[in-house]
């Protein structure tokens, strides 16, 4: 029996890696001789660089870049060498390892000034390290700026009426008045772009980055509104210089609407990062011959559709006719129509503990559960071989 293993990380307490290992501990108790192949996963946020080293080779490097308040942080990326060509290379980059909401503290947080300016610096390495491809992931983010700090990392000018560069942060785009592109970085049209993202939400609007994203990084009701205005302005006067209006297009809402600065700059390719994840890691190839596929997260609810690692696994899994069992550390509501392709879902948390409890506790949880599961598939296939 082949039991492919494919979670995601469980938030605060387990990596993906860790996840596997889990399960596996829980189920090797009681199906001692299968064949266990572990698939740690990510959906393109945070975590999804060291995921895809696990399954490739790569080497990691450091940058100090600019933070998104202006400070200098250390940011991890990856280079790849590119299996198709002999010569290319790929560079995998979280946003969030210099622009990301955990690099600030709580009371520090406040999207009208945070800057994507590091992660403008990041893409700027691998433009200079010689990149064919990169690979972005967009989870995490401190910023509501549109991607205007990743223009201006890399050459490009956002000027007031006065011709002067706009300083940092989403709220200085309400004073953008031109864009000039003519001395961004030469390589920019180049390379292969791809941006990895979980969510469809536009720029602008109700379901927009202001909207929908601006609160947990701070925002106030009041700041939401001029930050949505900001974002409308920047698309505004992009349409003016190019043609182009990215206002209501799916996907650019992503880490306080990043892709709008990155389709000023690169060919841009916009994926859902589960499916880019799995295409990298070959997981069709890996599910070859299943049995069955376990996967999970912290919480699985009606979120999990939306391009979730679970719901992804299960959706390639079903589709070679694999059943998929999922385990998070806890179920929210209307989970129902993840039964269309996930055949059955289990909580972890046995009953109300503190938070801190919960976490620590996170891999002992996982691990009976996931013996459980194996008991109970067990004396089902017993029960009914009797039959």
């Amino acid at each position: 029996m082949k039991i492919v293993i494919a979670p995601d990380s469980f938030k605060e307490s387990l990596t993906a890696k860790q996840a596997c290992e889990s399960v596996q501990s829980g189920f090797v108790q009681v199906f001692p001789a299968a064949e266990y192949v572990h698939l740690p996963l990510a959906d393109g946020g945070e975590g999804t660089v060291d995921v895809l080293l696990q399954g490739l080779e790569g080497e990691i490097r450091q940058t100090q870049v600019t933070g998104p308040l202006g400070e200098k942080v250390n940011a991890s990326w990856a280079v790849l060498t590119n299996k198709q060509t002999d010569d290319g290379k790929t560079v995998l980059i979280e946003l969030a390892a210099a622009s990301g909401l955990d690099l600030i503290k709580p009371e520090q947080r406040n999207p009208a000034v945070t800057t994507t300016f590091g992660t403008g610096e990041l893409i700027k390495e691998a433009l200079n390290s010689e990149a064919t491809k990169i690979l972005l992931g967009l989870g995490g983010s401190a910023t509501n700026d549109a991607g205007a700090g990743i223009v201006q990392a890399l050459g490009g000018k956002l000027l007031d009426k006065e011709g002067k560069e706009l300083p940092f942060g989403g709220a200085a785009l309400a004073d953008l008045a031109s864009i000039n592109l003519e001395e961004i970085h030469p390589r920019c049209k180049e390379v292969e772009f791809i941006v990895a993202c979980d969510v469809a939400n536009p720029l602008v609007g109700e379901s927009g980055a202001s909207h929908v994203f601006g609160p947990q990084k701070g925002a106030t009701p009041e700041l939401v509104k001029s930050l949505d205005k900001a974002l409308a302005h920047f698309a505004s006067i992009r349409e003016q210089q190019t043609g182009v209006n990215h206002s209501g297009s799916k996907g650019f809402g992503a880490a306080g609407g990043t892709p709008m600065g990155l389709s000023l700059l690169f060919e841009l390719q916009i994926k859902q990062g589960i499916e880019m994840v799995l295409d990298v890691l070959e997981a069709d190839t890996v599910l070859e011959g299943a049995d069955l596929v376990i996967t999970g997260e912290g919480q699985m609810d009606n979120q999990t559709l939306q391009g979730k690692t679970p719901f992804g696994i299960a959706r390639r899994a079903q589709m070679k006719g694999i059943p998929t069992i999922g385990i998070a550390g806890s179920l929210g509501q209307e989970i129902d129509e993840l039964y269309s392709t996930i055949h059955s879902t289990f909580g972890t948390v046995r009953s109300p503990q503190p938070l801190e409890q919960v976490l620590s506790e996170a891999s002992n949880n996982l691990t009976r559960t996931a013996r459980n599961i194996a008991a109970t598939l067990k004396l089902g296939a017993q029960i009914f071989n009797e039959k």
